[in-house]
């Protein structure tokens, strides 16, 4: 999505006035979207400062530029608007405005608007009947954890002993490949076992092989990038709804539940300039995959990749390493103690006194 300097000033002065709540941005606002222009268009802009730009001139500037594009454009608008709260019913306007100088009808512009109207059961309701309510309803009954030892969860019964069992026989898979990477970090934090009563089901486990292929720990900072990379990885718009679930749940408290994630606004993680940074490389990586791959992460079948290397899954899926940036800002790995919660951390030192390390 890298674009010429010009349009990139002229996208970020455009974004930039969709969503300025009154007397000039946040700096919440102002640091993340600096970090996903410079991620995503290549392009360092200081968001502090810069001259207003209305709806039609922008539509103007990018006349020539694909639907796609466009609402990626508009997709960066929402999330500047998203992480404020509340959001002010003048910006959820305004950014309605942008999207239609722009051509771009999205569900996402409209949820924005019930969050600012405070309708919050209407924003889910949008959700639901943009297509995007599958995804939930087949990840609904998960667990993300259950502190029982792996051993220990087919005495409790199995639900899909096929399952299961393919689950199982990740153990004996050579260390560094892709199964037996899932299958430590699963044993390292106790995650109910696909297959078994309480385990994940396969459509959210498939997030599971992303966290260990992307190296991103499973604290709720890693579930943000995990799943904002798996969002922009999607060729479909729809799968920016990720993004939008998790801010929610985590950061606003404009999402209550979505079945398998339960919110807890008390800590905010899209405060730092650190997280912004992060979030912003893996929407990179994601765009570098939809850019070369074109699917939907969570529609590939990982069994097929289980045996081999982890290096050469990346490499056939175009995941790219994170970005220095990222790094720097504290993006912790799949294996990192950095990457798990207190209570994964707990778990892991109750099964063995240490952590299994790559």
């Amino acid at each position: 999505m890298q674009v010429p300097a010009d349009d990139a000033l002229l996208i970020a002065r455009g974004t930039a006035s969709a969503v300025d709540p009154g007397g000039g941005l946040a700096a919440a606002q102002m640091s993340l979207l600096g970090a996903v222009h410079a991620a995503l268009m290549g392009a360092e802009i200081d968001f502090s400062s810069l001259d207003p730009l209305g709806p039609d001139e922008l539509a103007d500037a990018l006349a020539t530029r694909s639907d796609a594009f466009r609402h990626r454009v508009v997709h960066h608008m929402v999330l500047g608007e998203l992480i404020l709260r509340p959001i002010p019913p003048h910006v959820a306007r305004r950014v309605a405005d942008y999207a239609k100088a722009l051509g771009i009808e999205d569900q996402f512009v409209r949820i924005a608007r019930r969050y600012a109207q405070g309708a919050f059961g209407l924003a889910w309701l949008d959700l639901h009947r943009s297509g995007f309510a599958e995804h939930w309803e087949r990840a609904r009954m998960d667990q993300l954890k259950t502190n029982v030892k792996l051993e220990h969860q087919l005495a409790a019964g199995v639900e899909d002993a096929v399952l299961a069992e393919r689950w199982i026989s990740f153990a004996d898979l050579a260390p560094g490949t892709l199964g037996r990477g899932v299958w430590d970090m699963y044993r390292s934090r106790g995650f109910g076992l696909p297959g078994s009563i309480g385990g994940a089901s396969a459509y959210l486990a498939q997030h599971d092989f992303v966290h260990v292929l992307a190296d991103y720990g499973t604290n709720l900072n890693g579930e943000l990038e995990v799943f904002a990379l798996i969002g922009r990885a999607d060729p479909d718009p729809k799968g920016f709804a990720w993004l939008v679930t998790l801010i929610g749940l985590f950061e606003t408290g404009y999402v209550a539940d979505a079945g398998f994630f339960s919110g807890d606004v008390r800590e905010r993680h899209l405060d730092s300039p650190e997280m912004h940074a992060r979030l912003a490389d893996a929407m990179r990586r994601g765009q570098d995959v939809c850019d070369r791959l074109g699917v939907d992460l969570l529609d590939v079948d990982y069994h097929d990749f289980v045996g081999r290397p982890i290096s050469e899954v990346r490499a056939e899926l175009s995941i790219d390493p994170k970005g220095d940036r990222a790094v720097s800002a504290g993006s912790a790995g799949a294996f990192d103690l950095a990457g798990m919660s207190r209570i994964q951390q707990e778990y892991a030192a109750s099964i063995d006194g240490e952590v299994v390390q790559r």
